[in-house]
């Protein structure tokens, strides 16, 4: 009777909505590199290792068939390459950070890749099924390739205004006092870095290529010149100025253009959620892979310094940043749920997410770390950059690809709408797949075109390809109609 009655009293307890998720959005940072004052750079064994555990680590929440919070219809063993976005810009240490990550994501298929022949002979792919998923690489306005080998914050990403607003932190009063309060200490390590950074060069203007340096000597190198002098405060000192420096030329709260890198990957964050909801999770797993500068840019932007001040330092090799789509509405191959019944939570990882566990901030100044839809894409709009057009206006440029960019386009605020998000990334207002299938009808009528001249010019005709093989058949000895 006991046993009843406890069965009973189950039976009136509230039922638990199991959350699902409906999609990912991962940023992350490069792995281990070379440094930048000894260009070009190139990533490390190490590198590769931590963005490596970093995307197996993604794959064991996510991807996994015993994952601990499985992404909805996503492929568990073997990619699907339509169920994945991956970028990078055309940088050396990037695109291999991205290839090491996957790795780790989906790694080899092992039998899954296994095939049986005809012949009752098994045949398995390379390296154990190795699985080769695109990097593609970002194209928009604002990128260009070798990204990491520019030592300044803004030296690659093309915005006018963004270098103009930069440039004006290192005219401040502010830069002018940390530069003057730093020249001791800086030319006292002029033993440790002389052979790379000449006595005038010694100074705060260098904050982080400095640090950038000395950091890579403390994990790589067997000798340092002087390191007595490298004591765990000077590595402090030297971590706290890089840091300084770094922030304001990545954002300011009362010039927020400076924060262009941020903004721009705002809009490519909202665009891509939109995308997998509209989509009912067709494609809901983006990665992207940037430097270290959109994620200062962005946490200004989304108001992380009033969470903790961690935020405003410059973040670990392999950090990542993720924007779950959560829902406790049913999903099923009928019923996807509304915008309303779907939430987007953001977490963060100051280096690779196999060695920290990603926790949830609150975004937007928020109390909640799990917000509305709707309360994302209104907060996230307030300073995403979502096209081309909307770049060339804020950054204030006018040549190359923003000459003949629209200047009367909107801020991409309809981007965040539960509809598909129409605009393609060079501002038009035609969808990628329109866009393809327009694109492969020229192309087949240039090459119609162009097979007629053939035949008009030299005579040749047409024939059916059955017609070609009784002809053949009946001149040719011995062989069957």
């Amino acid at each position: 009777m006991a046993k009843k009655a406890f069965l009973l009293s189950l039976a009136t307890l509230p039922l638990v909505k199991t959350e699902t998720v409906l999609g990912l959005y991962i940023f992350s940072r490069h792995g281990d590199r070379t440094p930048k004052a000894l260009a070009p750079t190139n990533l490390t064994s190490l590198g590769a290792e931590e963005v490596y555990a970093s995307g197996s680590y993604y794959r064991n929440k996510y991807v996994a068939s015993d994952s601990t919070s499985p992404i909805y219809g996503l492929s568990h063993d073997v990619a699907a390459l339509t169920q994945l976005a991956v970028t990078a810009p055309v940088d050396n240490v990037l695109q291999n950070s991205a290839q090491a990550f996957l790795q780790g994501l989906y790694p080899p298929a092992g039998n899954f890749s296994t095939q049986e022949l005809r012949n009752d002979s098994e045949t398995t792919a390379p390296l154990g099924g190795y699985q080769y998923i695109p990097v593609n690489a970002v194209s928009t306005a604002s990128t260009s390739s070798n990204a990491e080998n520019s030592p300044w914050l803004q030296g690659s990403s093309g915005c006018d205004n963004a270098v103009v607003s930069s440039n004006n932190y290192l005219s401040s009063t502010e830069y002018k006092t940390s530069f003057s309060q730093s020249a001791d200490f800086y030319k006292g390590l002029l033993p440790v870095i002389n052979s790379t950074f000449a006595a005038s060069d010694a100074t705060f203007k260098n904050a982080y290529a400095i640090f950038d340096y000395v950091h890579v000597a403390t994990i790589h190198n067997q000798t340092i010149p002087a390191s007595d002098l490298l004591t765990d405060q000077t590595l402090f000192e030297l971590k706290v100025l890089a840091d300084l420096h770094e922030w304001n030329l990545a954002y300011n709260s009362s010039d927020t253009v400076r924060a262009i890198a941020g903004a721009t990957l705002a809009g490519q964050i909202v665009e891509a959620l939109n995308d997998t909801i509209a989509g009912k999770s067709k494609q809901p797993l983006h990665i992207q892979f940037g430097a270290y500068g959109s994620f200062s840019s962005f946490f200004g932007l989304a108001q992380l310094p009033t969470v903790s001040d961690d935020f405003t330092g410059v973040v670990d090799y392999a950090a990542s940043m993720a924007f779950e789509l959560v829902t406790n509405a049913s999903v099923s191959a009928g019923s996807y749920p509304s915008a309303d019944d779907i939430s987007v939570r953001f977490l963060f990882s100051n280096g690779s997410a196999a060695d920290l566990t990603p926790t949830a901030y609150p975004l937007f100044g928020q109390q909640e770390t799990v917000l509305p839809w709707s309360t994302f894409v209104s907060e996230i709009n307030k300073f995403a950059v979502g096209d081309t057009p909307d770049w060339c206006r804020v950054c204030g440029v006018t040549t190359g690809s923003c000459a003949s960019s629209s200047s009367g386009s909107g801020s991409g605020s309809d981007s965040g709408n539960s509809e598909p998000a129409t605009r393609a990334p060079n501002g038009s207002n035609i969808s990628l797949p329109v866009a393809g299938v327009i694109g492969a009808l020229v192309t087949l009528a240039v090459v119609l075109g162009a097979e007629a001249l053939i035949y008009f010019f030299t005579g040749l005709t047409l024939v059916k390809k059955s017609t070609l093989a009784a002809s053949t058949a009946a001149t040719t000895p011995g062989t069957k109609a």
